[in-house]
């Protein structure tokens, strides 16, 4: 454990990666993920239009990576600060098409720790960051997804 910043946790997982999971990617889970959060792009949806578009068939949308993501445990980094931690938002980057038949591997390391003062009070945020990549080694996605943890109010 190391204090940075008056922020102590374990620094041996900062860039340590973490096996998320592999997944097939079916045109299936497309189309449903597609339906299921009001995706109406011809390229997630509609095969033949997608077909004769730069891509060829239908490609997952950007934010498709969240089905494999959401609820996933975290390693434990020891943050030793506040009573109170919540979910602080999250950033997608998406680098290259999902397609059907592909299979994506994902991998999460902590990213960093860092402390910030709002109006109620200090703050320590913790990023991680999630890699998928496809069989060929391609990144096709970047997540990070910020927790904080913060002293309640009493």
């Amino acid at each position: 454990m190391t204090t940075d910043e008056g922020i102590s946790y374990d620094r041996s997982f900062l860039g340590k990666d973490y096996p998320v999971g592999k997944f097939e990617i079916s045109r299936e889970m497309i189309l449903d993920f597609s339906e299921a959060t009001g995706e109406s792009n011809p390229i997630y949806v509609n095969e033949e239009r997608a077909a004769a578009s730069e891509y060829g068939s239908i490609i997952a949308p950007p934010t498709f990576c969240n089905l494999f993501i959401n609820g996933g445990e975290k390693p434990d980094i020891k943050l030793d600060f506040g009573d109170i931690g919540f979910f602080a938002g999250q950033a997608i980057e998406s680098v290259a098409p999902i397609r059907p038949g592909d299979t994506i591997e994902a991998t999460t390391h902590l990213k960093e720790v860092y402390a910030k003062t709002g109006r109620s009070g200090k703050m320590v945020f913790a990023v991680w960051e999630t890699r998928f990549a496809n069989q060929r080694g391609d990144t096709v996605a970047l997540v990070d997804e910020s927790f904080v943890r913060r002293n309640s109010r009493r």
